[in-house]
C-alpha cells in the first residue's frame, strides 16, 4: 500500500507506484472504503430529512421535494467544480516537487472558488418561488418552497467549502476523515429535524423551516469539523493549508476551472437525465412516479459504490499522472474499473435475486392497495439490475480519465451519450410503444450504455489520443 510520508523539513517524500496490481488494489480499497462509506452516510443524511418532512403533509413534502431538487442540481454541479482540486493536487504530490507548496495553492483557489462560485447560484435559489412559478407548480407549493429555499441557500457555502476539503484530505492520504465526518452529520441532522421540526425539549416546533435549518446547522457543523482536522491531523497540518488565504493564483484558479467546470457539467447532465424521467413518468401516471421515484432510489444507493471509487481512482491515476509513469497509470485505472464494474456486478445479482426484499424497505409489498405500484418497481428494477455494470463502468471510466485531466471530451461525450442516445430512446420507447414506463428505464439504460461504452475506448486509446505524458520526470 502506498503511503504518503512527510519528512520535518523539505515537505513530503516521494509518493511511491505500487509494483504490483495486487499492491494497487489494496492502496485503491484503503482509499475508496472511506470513500465509499461517506458517501452512503450521506444518502442517510437525506434519508432524513425526507422521513420528517413527510410527517408534516403532501404540500410540505412535495415542497420539500421541490426545492431540494433545485439546491441538490446545483450544489452538486459545484461540488463537482471544486473537485477537480483532486486530480490537481494528486498530479503535485506525483510530481515529487515542491509538494507542500503546491497543494497549499491548489486548496486556496478551491476554497476561493467555493465561495465565488456559489455567489450567484445563491441569487438564483433565492428567487425560487418565483421560479416555480414560472414552471407551473402549484402556487401554495410554490410558495412554501420558496421559503424553505430562503433558509437552506445558506448551507450552500459550507458544504461546497466542505467537500474541497474532503478531496484534498482524501487526497493527501486520509480519506477516513470523510468517514467521520459524514457520520457526524448524520447525528447533527437527526437531531436538529428531531428539535426543530416537531418541537422537542422545548424547541418552537417551526415544520418545513426547521428541517432546512437543521440542514445548514449541518453543512457548518461538517465545515468546522474539516477546519479543525485541516489545522491539527499530523499529516496534514504541515502543509499549512490555510496559510496566506488572501493570496491569490490566478494561474491556479483557472487551471483548477478549467478541468472543473466540464465535470460540474458532466454531473448535470446526468442528474438532468434522470431528473427528466421522473416527469416523463409524471405523464402516465401518480403511480408510475412512485414506482420510478423507488426503484431510482434502490439504484442510487448501489451507485454510491462505483462513485466512491471513481473518487478514488482519480486520485490513484493523478498521482501517476503526475509522476509521468504510465505503467502506473494503466494499472491504477484498469484496478479501478475491474473493482468498480466487479461490484456492481454483485449488486446486480442482488437486486435481481431479491427485488421485493428491497421494495418493501419503502411500501408494504403485500398490501393490495400496492399491488400496481409494487408491479410496476419490479419491472424497473429488472432493468437496473442489467445497467448496474454500464454504471459502474461510466462512473469509474470518468474518474480515471479526470487523474489524466480530462474532462472536456468526456463532458461531450455525457452530452450526446445521455440526451442523445439516452433521452431519445426514452421518449422514442416510452411514448412510441406501449414500454411507457419500462422503455423510459430502457433509454436511461442506453445511455449509461453509451456514455460507458465511449469513456472505457477513450481510456484505452489514451496513448493513441496523448492524454498521457512523454517520458520520467527530470531527476
Amino acid at each position: 500500500m502506498t503511503t504518503l510520508v512527510i519528512s520535518r523539513s523539505s515537505g513530503p517524500a516521494p509518493v511511491r507506484a505500487p509494483a504490483t496490481a495486487r499492491g494497487e488494489l489494496a492502496a485503491l480499497v484503503a482509499l475508496a472504503g472511506p470513500l465509499v462509506a461517506a458517501n452512503l452516510l450521506q444518502m442517510a443524511v437525506y434519508a432524513i430529512d425526507v422521513v420528517f418532512v413527510a410527517r408534516l403533509g403532501t404540500v410540505e413534502l412535495a415542497a420539500a421535494t421541490l426545492g431540494v431538487y433545485l439546491y441538490a442540481v446545483i450544489m452538486w454541479a459545484l461540488v463537482g467544480l471544486v473537485g477537480a482540486a483532486a486530480p490537481v493536487i494528486a498530479a503535485e504530490l506525483g510530481r515529487r516537487r515542491h509538494a507542500v507548496r503546491e497543494v497549499r495553492r491548489s486548496f486556496r483557489m478551491a476554497m476561493w472558488l467555493s465561495v465565488v462560485g456559489s455567489l450567484p447560484f445563491l441569487l438564483l435559489l433565492s428567487n425560487g418561488e418565483t421560479l416555480l412559478r414560472l414552471a407551473g407548480q402549484d402556487p401554495v407549493v410554490a410558495a412554501r418552497t420558496g421559503a424553505f429555499l430562503d433558509i437552506l441557500l445558506f448551507a450552500m457555502i459550507p458544504s461546497i467549502a466542505a467537500a474541497a476539503m474532503r478531496v484534498t484530505a482524501a487526497a493527501l492520504g486520509r480519506p477516513g476523515w470523510a468517514t467521520a465526518v459524514t457520520a457526524l452529520a448524520l447525528v447533527v441532522n437527526l437531531i436538529g429535524n428531531w428539535l426543530l421540526v416537531f418541537g422537542n425539549l422545548g424547541f418552537p416546533a417551526l415544520g418545513l423551516e426547521g428541517s432546512a435549518i437543521a440542514s445548514v446547522t449541518t453543512s457548518v457543523a461538517m465545515l468546522l469539523a474539516y477546519v479543525v482536522i485541516l489545522v491539527t491531523d499530523r499529516r496534514i497540518r504541515r502543509y499549512r493549508l490555510f496559510g496566506k488565504w488572501w493570496r491569490t493564483e490566478w494561474s491556479r484558479l483557472m487551471e483548477i476551472v478549467r478541468l472543473g467546470v466540464p465535470i460540474a457539467l458532466t454531473m448535470t447532465f446526468e442528474g438532468a437525465l434522470f431528473s427528466s424521467a421522473g416527469f416523463l413518468m409524471g405523464l402516465f401516471g401518480v403511480t408510475e412516479v412512485g414506482a420510478h421515484a423507488i426503484a431510482l432510489q434502490i439504484a442510487a444507493v448501489a451507485f454510491q459504490i462505483p462513485f466512491g471509487i471513481a473518487q478514488a481512482a482519480t486520485i490513484r491515476v493523478g498521482m501517476a499522472y503526475g509522476a509521468r509513469d504510465r505503467a502506473w497509470m494503466a494499472r491504477a485505472g484498469w484496478v479501478s474499473l475491474a473493482v468498480g464494474i466487479g461490484f456492481m456486478g454483485l449488486t446486480a445479482l442482488l437486486i435481481w435475486s431479491f427485488p421485493r426484499l428491497f421494495i418493501s424497505l419503502y411500501v408494504d409489498v403485500d398490501a393490495p392497495a400496492n399491488a400496481r405500484l409494487v408491479t410496476l418497481t419490479l419491472q424497473y428494477l429488472v432493468i437496473a439490475a442489467m445497467f448496474q455494470l454500464v454504471d459502474g463502468a461510466q462512473a469509474v471510466a470518468a474518474g480515471v480519465l479526470r487523474g489524466l485531466q480530462d474532462t472536456r471530451i468526456p463532458m461531450l461525450i455525457a452530452l450526446v451519450g445521455y440526451w442523445g442516445v439516452g433521452f431519445c430512446t426514452a421518449l422514442f420507447l416510452g411514448f412510441r410503444t406501449p414500454l411507457e414506463g419500462v422503455g423510459i428505464w430502457l433509454g436511461l439504460a442506453a445511455g449509461l450504455a453509451a456514455v460507458s461504452a465511449m469513456l472505457l475506448w477513450r481510456w484505452h486509446r489514451r496513448d493513441a489520443l496523448g492524454l498521457t505524458p512523454d517520458g520520467p520526470l527530470p531527476a
